[in-house]
């Protein structure tokens, strides 16, 4: 089967997946986008448990005080690169993380 340009995109979309990882998983499932999904998620639990030793020494620290200064919340999430740290997905997610954190304020 072919696999097409649209194919890809579609997972990708779906996935968030490397372009070369979606055209393999769709290959590999001769086009059927649910084997694919299947195929990438096995795929990543592998590429997981690999990259489990790796040193993550970059990163960011995200802290919300409240006006009162009676509470407060700080976060540190930590990664392996500083260009992933950079992204504006990271920091909003080290953003997200530390809002959350100040609104159930756990002991």
């Amino acid at each position: 089967m072919i696999i097409t340009a649209d194919m890809v995109k579609v997972l990708r979309q779906e996935t968030g997946a490397a372009v070369k990882d979606c055209k393999e998983a769709l290959e590999k499932s001769e086009g059927d986008n649910k084997k694919a999904l299947e195929y990438l998620r096995v795929k990543g639990l592998s590429d997981a448990g690999k990259k489990a030793g790796r040193v993550t020494n970059e990163g960011l620290v995200y802290a919300i005080v409240a006006g009162d200064n009676k509470k407060g919340a700080m976060v540190a999430i930590n990664c392996e690169t500083d260009f992933a740290a950079g992204t504006d997905d990271f920091k909003n997610l080290v953003k997200t993380v530390a809002q959350h954190v100040f609104e159930k304020a756990p002991l």
